[in-house]
């Protein structure tokens, strides 16, 4: 492996551990399509799995109430499970290019969602489907892509959830929806030991970030930090595109 992918990826890695850190997510919706510039989404996925995996483990463990929100949750859970497993064979089976375009996409998404205040009230309308929908399609879209947040955030917000919920919830799909995938990828054989030991070789460095990420999250502007990240995920989405169309 490349040394300058290597460095790449462990800034990158710190980078998005800090942010999540500071604001309790954004380490998948951050470092999945940055990686994903230098390699297919796949390998970028096998590679910051247990990262990710660690990263919300932690955040979910900070905010407290672990099982309270799991017993909350678990519907939502299960079912973003089921539907990553799903995505992820039809990630191993097509690995395609083009994936990310839908990655892209959901980063325009999340950041239009923002832009706009965009109102999804047929979730509010009928809560029962919307949690079915969110969870099934969810599960798929984490499974293809590792990012998931935006939809949970739109969820938990027509649902008026408080911000300490919207965190338990993004943190807790993501978590489960990784040990779906990891499942997966290892049924598979396309967990390799090169992800595995680039995987756990990050974990000193995700160390680093989530710590001075949490040690600043009272500190920082949250609004002003939030206009730094949708500008850089703006340009990051817009060169997804651009590599995959005329790459």
């Amino acid at each position: 492996m490349e040394t300058e992918f290597l460095v790449v990826f462990t800034l990158v890695i710190l980078i998005s551990s800090f942010i999540h850190g500071s604001i309790g997510f954004g380490f998948g919706l951050i470092s999945t399509p940055v990686v994903a510039l230098f390699t297919d989404i796949q390998t970028t996925i096998t590679y910051i799995i247990i990262p990710t995996m660690i990263v919300n483990l932690v955040s979910i463990l900070s905010e407290g109430k672990f099982f309270e929100a799991l017993r909350r949750f678990w519907l939502i859970i299960l079912l973003m499970v089921i539907g990553s497993v799903f995505g992820t064979f039809i990630l191993v089976y097509y690995n395609s290019e083009y994936f990310k375009l839908i990655l892209a996409f959901i980063i325009f998404f999340y950041l239009f969602q923002s832009l706009v205040k965009f109102r999804a009230s047929f979730i509010s309308d009928y809560p029962k489907s919307s949690t079915y929908g969110l969870g099934l399609i969810g599960g798929v879209v984490s499974g293809l892509t590792n990012v998931v947040a935006p939809l949970t955030i739109m969820y938990t917000l027509e649902l008026k959830y408080s911000k300490k919920d919207t965190i338990q919830l993004s943190n807790l799909c993501f978590l489960f929806t990784k040990v779906g995938q990891v499942a997966t990828f290892v049924y598979f054989g396309e967990f390799t030991s090169q992800a595995v030991q680039i995987s756990f070789a990050s974990i000193f460095i995700i160390a680093i970030g989530l710590y001075f990420g949490i040690k600043i999250k009272k500190k920082i502007d949250a609004k002003f930090y939030a206009k730094i990240l949708k500008a850089l995920l703006f340009i990051i989405a817009w060169m997804l595109v651009f590599q995959t169309v005329l790459g």
